[in-house]
């Protein structure tokens, strides 16, 4: 079992539970998924540095990501429908919880001026949206062999229905918020 697994079960279920007074254990909120989104942007011409892309997310990872296509055709932005726009993973159960392992312990704290992340970034679902500016922060990846810095997105889905919960519930997992 992962670290943040079990920390979940023996430390952030009983918590919330006595805080928030949910008496059921099947009630308190918990982690859904991690879905990891970056665009590709001018990389979509140019098949060496999507697939670099695709190489670079798969390692940060540890899933291969699919490519989403776009839908609609722009012809100011040189868009065709079909075209390769994006890629998206996924993450549930196990490899969630090792990537929000690296991401709270790792990743967010060698970023540069990091003094926490912004409470506003909670939407009233209870999920909780990070952008990062480059993908090269993450340990995994090997600047020199990397494609060029591209942004990404990480959507963390809870399960709680009320922002103040999900906001608790990351916070005990060791989410680094702003005082």
């Amino acid at each position: 079992m992962n670290r943040y697994q079990e920390k979940y079960n023996k430390e952030v279920v009983p918590a919330l539970k006595a805080e928030f007074g949910i008496k059921n254990a099947m009630a308190v909120p918990k982690l859904i998924k991690v879905v990891v989104n970056m665009g590709i942007g001018v990389a979509a011409k140019n098949k060496e540095q999507k697939e670099a892309l695709i190489r670079d997310i798969a390692t940060i990872t540890g899933q291969v990501p699919s490519i989403r296509k776009a839908r609609v055709s722009i012809a100011s932005f040189s868009l065709r429908y079909g075209m390769p726009v994006g890629l998206a993973v996924t993450l549930r159960r196990d490899r969630m919880y090792s990537f929000l392992d690296r991401l709270f312990s790792v990743v967010l704290p060698r970023l540069r001026d990091f003094r926490g992340l912004s409470k506003k970034s909670l939407d009233k679902s209870g999920n909780y949206t990070i952008g990062l500016a480059e993908h090269t922060v993450f340990p995994e990846i090997d600047a020199a062999k990397a494609a060029a810095p591209h942004g990404m997105e990480v959507v963390i889905v809870t399960g709680s229905k009320d922002p103040k919960i999900a906001q608790r519930l990351l916070e005990l997992m060791g989410m680094p918020f702003e005082k």
